[in-house]
């Protein structure tokens, strides 16, 4: 997520970005039903169609990830598969830095994709089924791919990165140790264009959108995708799919994302044994990001940021519990 500083709605600050594309004049009306947490995400109207403007600090992205992942975008919709799609600027650039009053910053827009969230229907096992349907169709595009000029981190990278952002606190000595233990782990598992390359990260119900009439998938948000091994991304779904389904369906709900998976992509046999691996990744870079985004603190915050600092707290603490454990 980006600094707790860059939280705040500020339509100024979107209306003087979204300048740089075409848009009706009733767009400011839509700015209510912004959200801000990876980027600030503002919609709009062009011509009588809702698109989204999604935009963050240049201090907080790397410019090289952004345009790999509008580059693997592309090539998606190249292969036909059911993304999100940009839209060009007025000069014609899909990635647009601007200078504003309060910073330079990245900019993109894309158009709408079809259906409703997943979060929003029944998980019906067609849908579950669909979802992993999607997800075994990414990874074979992706097993495919050969990026351009730029390329995505990896998970070295962000582990890097991580150690990075702990290395002068005193007080995240388990941390460090986390980052440590999985830094070694992954330099013994397995790789190979079959298993590992570029990942979705964050492929979950709220960035997965089904839709009723084909009967299909449509994904958004590759703000997160990086290298690492597929099996990452099946850890994120299920987890997600976790959070969604009673305890008594959860393994039926597990094996229909898992048979649709498999009408697309093969997966290693011994699948089960590196998920709880990849779910310390997850647990660590979340813990790592919100430790970094909430360094800074304000006198008289806002109502709204003191609980959020209370919900971040509590998850850096639910995040740390297996820091340093054997794995």
């Amino acid at each position: 997520m980006l600094q707790l500083k860059y939280l705040f709605n500020n339509e100024d600050l979107a209306e003087m970005i979204l300048n740089n594309w075409h848009f009706d004049e009733e767009s400011k009306e839509m700015f209510t039903y912004y959200r801000i947490s990876s980027n600030a995400i503002y919609p709009y109207i062009d011509k009588g169609k809702a698109q989204i403007l999604r935009f963050a600090p240049t201090a907080e992205k790397m410019k090289s990830n952004i345009v790999a992942e509008l580059d693997f975008i592309s090539y998606l919709l190249g292969k036909e598969y059911g993304v999100l799609e940009s839209i060009p600027s007025k000069d014609g650039e899909k990635l647009v830095e601007v200078s504003t009053p309060w910073g330079e910053y990245y900019a993109s827009a894309f158009k709408r994709v079809l259906g409703k969230q997943i979060s929003n229907t029944d998980f019906s096992d067609e849908i579950v089924f669909s979802y992993g349907k999607a997800l075994g169709r990414l990874h074979y595009l992706s097993s495919q791919y050969t990026p351009g000029n730029f390329k995505r981190w990896s998970y070295s990278d962000v582990l890097d990165w991580m150690e990075e952002v702990v290395k002068d606190n005193p007080d995240e000595l388990a941390a460090k140790k986390e980052i440590k233990l999985l830094r070694s782990y992954f330099a013994s598992l397995p790789k190979s264009s079959k298993n590992y390359g570029l990942i979705h990260y964050d492929f979950e119900y709220d960035n997965v959108f089904y839709d009723e009439n084909t009967k299909s998938c449509y994904v958004i948000d590759f703000d997160d995708a990086m290298y690492h091994w597929y099996g990452m991304d099946i850890e994120q779904a299920l987890d997600s799919l976790q959070d969604y389904t009673p305890i008594e369906l959860f393994q039926q709900k597990k094996q229909s994302f898992l048979d649709g998976y498999l009408t697309e992509y093969e997966y290693s046999n011994d699948l089960e044994t590196f998920l709880p691996a990849f779910r310390r990744f997850a647990n660590l870079y979340g813990y790592v990001r919100i430790l970094k985004s909430s360094e800074e603190k304000w006198d008289h915050e806002p109502e709204w940021l003191t609980n959020l600092r209370k919900r971040l707290t509590a998850a850096l603490k639910e995040k740390a519990t297996s820091f340093g454990q054997p794995i």
